[in-house]
């Protein structure tokens, strides 16, 4: 087999076998394929696309290329939940224990955040004394005790993914929907999970801006999935906004315990009871998506939740006192307000830029050498389609310096108002379930 032969294949609009596939993510891991023609081979999927069974095949040599998690110990059906990405993202930390507290496994594999704010693990550090460094057979032992644990991201998971993702970076491959399921989709099938949750962005804080790219992105994912003997189900949904109000490690934690007491942004709850949906659905503890989110609804109204998340920080050490007085949480030495120029509507908040600006704060990493101050951040107090008055509060600055003059200037760059009642934006578009 010569890959100069695959390359002229894939050319031609035709399609590979699985050996095919292997040959070619085998022979790049281990380095006898030169990068200049794993290049032209990923620019000809990128013109040409991939089938479904090429698609799946992929996904499987890249899951095979290194590690893979073994969870078979751990009671039940083990769901994975992956976000492509946005700012003010904390479904992870209300959907762990809310879904862990109807008895679904939550088996969690995280890393730490690169970019506007920190990752599950920076944020769930905000608690005092948490650790994600526990051994495996302890990990194991406690998503069987409490059915709940996080651990961070080990060995030597998915390595011909991690290669092709950074020659994809400079070849301008990236923006290639078959290659992107299954660089996503590898490594959730390589940390063991038995089925998958998947919520797609879509809108500008989104890595695909328009609803057509994300519907296209998620029902490939879950074909990928589906066909490769993971139930998988995915949602579409808005950020062209920041979710919730808080951006911020801190901030986020504060906002996710309110959330499973009931009390958080309606936004962040909505996305979790459909997310959590599918998880419990998928999980088999429900017969139906609708009974699912009862079965959730009633956790956070009876206060199992809530309950649920101290047990889950105790349990790696945390102190969970935070859970009834968040004031335990990092506080910044600066709260200041950002005030309304003019009366009107919220028209436009651009996310990411504004996740940019809680970046400048300290909130996020520019690089993976930089430190994050987990007590900073952003707080909105108005989204898109409220009503605003001149003076009124848009969002609350937590800063640990007094200077935050660069950061306001964005801010007021990217919150538009307008002088026209705007509606607000539609939170889930679709789900996809097959």
């Amino acid at each position: 087999m010569r890959m100069v032969d695959l390359i002229e294949k894939k050319r031609d609009g035709l399609e590979l076998t699985k050996e095919e596939i292997q040959f070619i993510i085998n022979g790049y891991t281990n380095g006898s394929i030169p990068d200049y023609q794993v290049s032209a081979f990923t620019m000809a999927v990128f013109f040409n696309g991939m089938t479904e069974t090429e698609r799946a095949e992929l996904t499987m040599a890249m899951v095979e290329s290194g590690d893979q998690i073994d969870l078979s110990q751990i009671e039940g059906v083990k769901v994975d939940k992956h976000s492509t990405g946005g700012v003010g993202d904390t479904t992870t930390l209300v959907l762990g224990p809310l879904v862990a507290a109807v008895g679904v496994p939550v088996a969690k594999m995280s890393g730490r955040g690169l970019g506007h704010t920190g990752g599950t693990i920076d944020k769930l550090e905000s608690v005092e004394g948490f650790h994600v460094e526990i051994e495996n057979q302890e990990f194991i032992d406690l998503v069987n005790k409490n059915k709940i644990a996080v651990i961070g991201q080990s060995g030597n998971l998915t390595p011909a993914d991690k290669k092709l993702y950074a020659l994809r970076d400079v070849t301008a491959t990236v923006d290639s929907i078959p290659l992107i399921a299954s660089s996503i989709m590898s490594k959730k099938i390589a940390a063991g999970a038995d089925a998958i949750v998947l919520d797609v962005k879509t809108g500008a804080g989104a890595f695909m801006k328009t609803l057509e790219d994300s519907r296209e992105l998620a029902r490939a994912m879950v074909r990928i999935g589906n066909n490769v003997g993971r139930r998988t189900m995915a949602i579409i949904s808005d950020m062209s906004q920041p979710l919730g109000y808080a951006i911020g490690n801190s901030l986020e934690v504060k906002e996710a315990i309110d959330t499973l007491r009931g009390e958080g942004p309606e936004d962040l709850k909505e996305l979790c009871l459909v997310l959590g949906s599918q998880m419990v659905y998928l999980a088999k503890k429900a017969n139906s998506l609708q009974e699912a989110r009862q079965l959730l609804e009633d956790a956070i109204k009876d206060g199992s939740a809530l309950e649920k998340l101290k047990e889950f920080l105790s349990s790696q050490g945390g102190d969970a006192s935070v859970v009834d007085d968040p004031s335990k949480l990092p506080q910044a030495k600066f709260i200041l307000e950002l005030e309304a120029k003019e009366d009107g509507y919220v028209k436009e908040i651009v996310a990411d830029e504004i996740g940019t600006a809680a970046m400048l704060l300290g909130a996020g990493r520019a690089t993976k050498e930089s430190s994050i101050d987990l007590a900073v951040g952003l707080v909105l107090r108005k989204k898109i389609g409220d009503q605003v008055r001149k003076g009124e509060s848009l969002a609350t600055i937590y800063s640990n310096f007094e200077n935050v003059e660069e950061v306001k200037d964005m801010l007021y760059k990217n919150i538009t108002i307008t002088s026209e009642p705007t509606k607000a934006p539609t939170l889930v578009y679709e789900e996809i379930t097959e």
